[in-house]
């Protein structure tokens, strides 16, 4: 798979996958910036994607960010549409300072990582009944 990308600041890297087995590429904060405890943010990522058809791109932490940075997704996951790749489309990490002091994230700190994902896009029938019987509602897996 070409994934083809352009980068808004050519002196921060390219991104790429560490080691031949991972899964995710990292990403790269484009400023530096200061977030103070408990504050919500985007941070810009130097780039645009163009997203191969029959694929989404999905923004994760890195596992070492939260203990290290004390940040999180603000959202969980990053969702990037396949249409979201204009001039203008530079990804951004909806980003959470989770903690109770201000955190710093400098330009070129590998922030977050990116992974395609391969999609399934359904067509949608609706339907009065569904033949199955109910679990019990949402956590009824957890009831005794």
């Amino acid at each position: 798979m070409n994934v083809k990308i352009k980068r808004i600041d050519n002196s921060l890297p390219l991104p790429e996958y560490k080691t031949k087995g991972s899964v995710g590429f990292d990403l790269y904060s484009r400023i530096d910036i200061t977030l103070s405890p408990f504050e919500a943010t985007q941070i810009p990522l130097n780039l645009v994607v163009k997203i191969p058809k029959g694929y989404g791109l999905f923004l994760f932490s890195r596992s070492s960010t939260p203990a290290r940075k004390g940040l999180m997704v603000a959202n969980g996951v990053g969702v990037i549409d396949q249409d979201y790749n204009g001039e203008e489309d530079e990804l951004r990490l909806a980003a959470l300072n989770f903690s109770k002091k201000k955190v710093v994230v400098e330009r070129g700190e590998r922030i977050c990582q990116g992974i395609f994902l391969k999609l399934a896009v359904p067509k949608f029938t609706e339907t009065k009944t569904m033949s199955a019987k109910s679990r019990g509602g949402f956590g009824s897996t957890g009831h005794r």
